[in-house]
């Protein structure tokens, strides 16, 4: 899934939940469950997300989304794979980016 998210500093728990097509409770729910996302609160509580908390979320929401994986499989999988996971994540994102860019153009010819 490619996340269309402007280049901002932060982010409003509703930009994000938009962004990955899912309830703002979701967002919260996982923020509760996943401790690698940690958004910054103001003095009204509304959260407020970083680069780094999105990248988080896309990882999460790729293990639990996509490749079906439960809470619990997903934070074990984290917790002792993290670095092999992000690599094959990130090829996946990239792929997923060239193969967009491929069906624009053979949609524009």
């Amino acid at each position: 899934m490619h996340i269309n998210l402007p280049e901002k500093r932060y982010y409003s728990i509703g930009e994000v939940a938009e962004a990955f097509k899912v309830n703002t409770s979701l967002i919260r729910f996982w923020e509760k469950e996943f401790d690698v996302i940690k958004p910054k609160k103001n003095a009204k509580g509304n959260r407020k997300f970083t680069q780094e908390d999105i990248k988080n979320l896309e990882l999460i929401f790729h293990l639990v989304k996509e490749r079906g994986f439960t809470l619990e499989g997903a934070k074990i999988h984290l917790k002792e794979e993290k670095q092999q996971t992000l690599n094959n994540f990130e090829i996946i994102r990239k792929l997923e980016g060239i193969k967009a860019t491929l069906i624009n153009i053979k949609n524009q010819l």
